[in-house]
């Protein structure tokens, strides 16, 4: 269990407990509003928290009934091999039970809570209880080789099949000759069996080195050459480690997610220190890069001080790659991270609204960057990470921070409201990406970093979705800032989007200084629509706030509408449909027309532009 829990408190009499439990685990304790006094962050909810904080694969300790995190997370559970340790705490502190992950640290972490409180684990996984170990669960440092084959050997030993131990014991079992399971435990590649688990010792770095563009193909053959021949298993190796110029390359990333394994990045300073414990040193790579060899160095730097070179530099026209030993397992290699910047949109605020993907992202980033206010609806799942809160007009001063700071090997979440693509800040982070240095641009070392977009619900999609289906058939989008862009070039489109009879979403409509576009995108689309097309005005969607109000377009008042209000006007086919909730709007697509009475040729194609969305 790599990633600290977060400890939830639910009333007063836990308090105690839970403050307990967090200070042993180096945890948060997060309270629920108006029942717990002293918390780091505080919750209005707890099923909505709970499944929240699941979905982000964030471990839970719940000092509370079993049954509120099991009706939180039920909704969404789907893979036990991937889902966070879920651990229910009575409020006295005298039963730690996990309820999910067993086998991914939860079970470990009930007994650890118990220990600490003098209390009881109840421990209720199969393997746990009778064998008192879970094969699939190697110790730090060590991976299975086959874990498809970890159910029938527990299954065999739960039936009364003893043992044999190959190698080192890294499990509390006694070897048994005769055993008829095998655990082996070696560097070696070794096949495995339903009757044999292989558990290779993370004791070996690779270290890399590749020309600009390299293929990964070629860097992958030489690898597998090279342990082939030095009888070395991919499962022993703990990192893959490069010189911090080749942090962005596609051939060690590759590489290392084959593996499925980290990748380390040093600067040619460290590498440079290698030098004496270098096998081939050279003068032509220190020309080069700063430093007298990367693929050895790295490996060596990564591995720690008592490693060795198991194999030294090995060369293709592109690739180098050497192999470094450790004697123990490593289990924190040296070294940075490539840094990471994730561009996250989280739609209107509300937590349900926000995709599991990207409350993942926010809980895996080391910090924060955002409008304030944004970064504030993120409630609890913010507490305890570093924030940096940018003024709104500081939009590129934002994304250059956050640019840069993923340049220094940081994990870093870019917080933007909606779908941070839309009207948003991803398009802004890709252009500094795309300028020169000299153009305004980033430093090298921050266009080297990973950028990863995740979708968002958009305001359009949420006014949408209140209203009822407005989006139907042919939309689009036109924000009415003339910040940004020219007033000619958004009166064309208005006039474009009128004739073209498209839904029209506004984003942006009006501000204390802008007020008169909003007018003349009114007096433009009467043209060309009904003077009763319906008009959606949506403000604060998501949150407590929210407003729906429904208007003429003739009658659509410019001081009705402000900075947090999306405006949707529908075509000429869009509807109010009058219900026993009240008006909703929607814009027919044509599938109760009739051609030539022939309604299966019509569903017919109807299906075909499904299948295309």
């Amino acid at each position: 269990m790599a990633v600290t829990p977060v400890v939830l408190c639910l009333n007063r009499s836990g308090e105690p407990v839970a403050h307990r439990i967090a200070a042993a685990l180096g945890a948060q304790v997060h309270g629920r509003e108006g029942r717990v006094d002293v918390a780091d962050a505080f919750f209005p909810n707890a099923l909505d928290h709970a499944r929240d904080l699941f979905a982000a694969g964030t471990p839970i300790v719940g000092v509370c009934a079993a049954g509120i995190l099991i009706r939180a997370v039920a909704p969404i559970l789907a893979d036990k091999r991937s889902e966070p340790p879920v651990v229910a705490v009575s409020d006295d502190g005298s039963v730690a039970i996990p309820l999910l992950g067993g086998h991914r640290g939860a079970n470990r972490l009930a007994h650890e809570i118990a220990d600490m409180l003098d209390a009881k684990a109840a421990v209720t996984t199969a393997g746990d209880v009778a064998i008192g170990v879970a094969l699939d669960v190697p110790p730090a440092g060590y991976r299975l080789a086959n874990p498809e084959d970890a159910k029938p050997v527990m299954a065999a030993m739960l039936a009364g099949a003893r043992a044999r131990v190959t190698g080192e014991a890294i499990f509390d079992i006694d070897s048994d000759p005769e055993g008829t399971v095998e655990l082996v435990v070696t560097e070696a590649p070794e096949a495995g069996s339903d009757t044999r688990l292989v558990y290779h010792p993370q004791t070996h770095v690779l270290g890399v080195g590749c020309a600009r563009g390299a293929d990964p193909a070629e860097l992958a053959a030489s690898v597998e050459a090279m342990l082939d021949e030095a009888k070395v298993a991919p499962g022993a190796i703990a990192a893959v480690a490069t010189l911090d110029l080749k942090g962005d390359e596609p051939a060690m990333n590759a590489l290392a997610e084959t593996l499925g394994v980290p990748l380390r990045l040093f600067t040619a300073e460290e590498l440079e220190a290698m030098t004496p414990r270098l096998a081939t040193p050279s003068d032509v790579v220190f020309a080069e890069v700063g430093c007298h060899g990367v693929s050895e160095g790295a490996a060596l730097a990564c591995a720690g001080a008592d490693a060795t070179l198991a194999v030294t530099k090995r060369k293709t026209a592109n690739t180098t790659c050497a192999l470094a030993k450790a004697p123990a397992p490593v289990t924190t290699p040296a070294g940075r991270a490539r840094g990471r910047l994730s561009i996250i949109g989280i739609g209107p605020g509300q937590a349900t609204w926000r995709t599991p993907e990207a409350s993942r992202l926010i809980q895996e980033a080391e910090e924060l960057v955002g409008y304030g206010l944004y970064i504030d609806l993120l409630g609890p799942l913010a507490a305890g990470k570093t924030r940096s809160d940018f003024p709104l007009g500081g939009e590129e001063d934002r994304c250059r921070y956050a640019l840069e700071q993923a340049g220094q090997g940081k994990n870093v979440a870019l917080i933007c409201s909606g779908d941070a693509g839309i009207y948003a800040m991803g398009a802004l982070v890709f252009e500094l990406l795309d300028r020169g240095a000299g153009d305004g641009g980033v430093t090298d070392a921050a266009r080297r970093v990973e950028v990863i977009s995740t979708p968002g619900v958009s305001a359009l999609q949420a006014a949408a979705a209140r209203a009822g289906a407005p989006l139907g058939h042919d939309f689009c989008a036109i924000s009415l800032s003339d910040l940004l862009t020219p007033r000619a070039d958004i009166v064309k489109r208005l006039h474009a989007a009128a004739e073209g009879d498209f839904v029209i979403a506004f984003y942006n409509p009006v501000s204390r200084r802008r007020r008169t576009l909003l007018a003349e995108a009114r007096d433009i689309l009467l043209k060309h629509r009904p003077a009763d097309t319906p008009v959606l005005l949506a403000s604060s969607l998501g949150r407590p706030e929210e407003e729906l109000r429904y208007r003429r377009l003739a009658d659509l008042e410019v001081d009705e509408v402000d900075m947090l209000t999306v405006v949707l006007v529908g075509s000429s086919n869009s509807r109010l449909a009058q219900l026993g909730e009240g008006p909703r709007m929607f814009t027919p697509r044509g599938y109760a027309r009739r051609i030539d009475g022939d309604l299966r040729d019509v569903g017919n194609r109807h299906l075909e532009t499904e299948d295309t969305q």
